[in-house]
């Protein structure tokens, strides 16, 4: 049996604690925050008419096999834990031209949508697109998502088949994929913006990210009735009762690692630092190597940081109509990602975007607003929070309440206005996110989604990462694979 300690109770710690715990070791989770889940945040704002309750981080789960692994690993089921409700549409996408379109969990359903709002000839695009992005999955699925990639090596080492070489194009960006698949621009915007999903820029992500819209568009899109907040209450119970110790308001402040292997950890206010054998760093990569183990070389390679994000959490009276989640696209793209991560080599900062893809989250669940009322989550891509060329001083008086106005106008520019019937407005800037998650700058995914994460393995035997800013990546499946990968390599206790 080894002594584990869990750095950080977000949903890549609290998975690795509970199958580890489930193998037979001692675990002790240690989370800075009072609350558990991370980035699964939530937030409730009481009024007359009732409370309204939001999920502040993930608003989707997909892949739920994930999490169905992860559940029986440990000894139970799902769905005695959790609701699960299928969405259709998964996104309703809205065009400046006005035009919608809803993606669901069906492929040839899906292609019959695209028919019937762009065209055939767009339809024929997205079918040869989802023949080559099925590849791509299938063979990041196989040889990346489900085992460490420590080094360049690694991926240069694995036997890629010739035509998964060529599905996933290395050298080639996603927005080169998208221009040279699909005629429609419209197509191409929503391609475009699932190199969000990984805080990154289209124009510079890697062509093999199209493996993502296959992934939530092949096995669908999921909401928690109660919101996904739920999720952290269920990995909470069940740590707690395969015997994992969880302790909140404990931060972190040092890890041991004297002749190359880890001791233990210090904690603020403690004296005696905590004794272990393993160490699991559930933090930004970027945390761990500048403050807990400071690591120079592992630190130069973090510093291109994902975008964040701008959050308005809206109570609204009356029925919008709008779908679960609901995305509306600007004219102009390039000018929204010029603004979000600067051109410091061109001498161009970062700055609130003016005309930004506004992303619209109504849950049509009673459970988290009253009746007759609406809870809205709305993002927008901002640039991190900090006084670089590539940051943006979020506390800046006024800066927050003047950008939050300009996102209520763009909706109402968008034909979605509801100014008029506003109960209450709060608003979260990425300098607000930086401070409850620890997430430096406020950046939700670390890096900004290349193939190659911070590995798994840290430098000191018995450290290991896990969490959205190391390998497989940010997002509710890829951080629980993170977790598998790092269980699976701790092993269990017997062994």
């Amino acid at each position: 049996m080894a002594r584990i300690v869990v750095v950080g109770a977000g949903v890549g710690g609290l998975a690795t604690a509970a199958r580890l715990a489930a193998t037979g070791h001692e675990v002790t989770v240690l989370e800075r925050a009072d609350t558990v889940g991370g980035k699964l945040g939530r937030y409730t704002h009481d009024t007359a008419e009732g409370s309204f309750h939001f999920d502040t981080g993930p608003s989707l789960l997909t892949l739920p096999q994930v999490f169905h692994d992860l559940f029986e690993a440990t000894g139970a089921k799902l769905d005695e834990y959790l609701d699960l409700s299928p969405l259709d549409p998964i996104v309703r996408h809205v065009f400046p031209d006005g035009v919608t379109l809803d993606s669901c969990a069906d492929p040839d359903g899906f292609a019959a949508r695209i028919g019937a709002a762009l065209g055939e000839r767009p339809a024929a695009d997205w079918r040869r697109l989802w023949q080559r992005a099925a590849r791509v999955w299938a063979a990041s699925e196989r040889d990346i998502l489900r085992r460490t990639v420590d080094s360049p090596r690694d991926l240069a080492a694995l036997a890629w088949r010739l035509g998964d070489l060529a599905a996933i194009a290395p050298g080639r960006t996603l927005r080169g994929l998208g221009r040279g698949h699909l005629s429609d621009p419209r197509l191409r915007m929503l391609l475009d913006r699932y190199a969000t999903y990984t805080g990154a820029d289209p124009r510079r992500a890697p062509a093999a990210l199209v493996a993502v819209p296959y992934a939530e568009l092949a096995y669908g899109g999921w909401y928690l009735r109660g919101g996904l907040g739920t999720l952290a209450d269920a990995l909470l119970t069940r740590c707690r009762d395969l015997g994992v110790v969880v302790r909140t308001g404990a931060t972190v402040t040092r890890i041991d690692a004297a002749g190359g292997r880890v001791h233990g950890v210090r904690v603020a206010g403690t004296a005696a630092p905590i004794p272990a054998d393993v160490v699991v760093a559930n933090c930004d990569a970027l945390t761990l190597y500048r403050d807990l183990l400071p690591h120079p070389r592992r630190l130069a390679a973090l510093t291109d940081r994902s975008l964040a994000g701008f959050v308005l959490l809206l109570g609204v009276r009356g029925e919008s109509g709008l779908a679960h989640h609901n995305v509306f696209f600007p004219r102009d793209y390039d000018a929204e990602f010029d603004a979000v991560f600067g051109a410091p080599g061109r001498g161009v900062r970062a700055r609130p975007a003016l005309d930004p893809t506004v992303f619209v989250t109504v849950a049509d669940d009673p459970m988290v607003r009253p009746a007759g009322h609406e809870a809205w989550f709305v993002l927008v891509n901002a640039a991190r929070h900090g006084t670089a060329a590539g940051a943006v001083d979020w506390r800046r008086p006024g800066l927050a309440d003047a950008y939050a106005d300009r996102i209520l106008d763009v909706l109402a520019e968008r034909g979605v206005d509801v100014r008029d019937r506003l109960l209450f407005r709060e608003v979260r800037t990425p300098a607000d996110l930086a401070t409850t998650t620890a997430a430096p700058g406020g950046s939700i995914y670390g890096t900004a989604g290349g193939l190659l994460r911070p590995a798994n393995r840290g430098p000191a035997h018995g450290l290991w990462l896990v969490g959205g800013s190391s390998h497989p990546g940010g997002g509710l499946p890829m951080v629980t694979l993170s977790a598998q990968i790092v269980a699976d390599e701790i092993g269990p206790a017997w062994d």
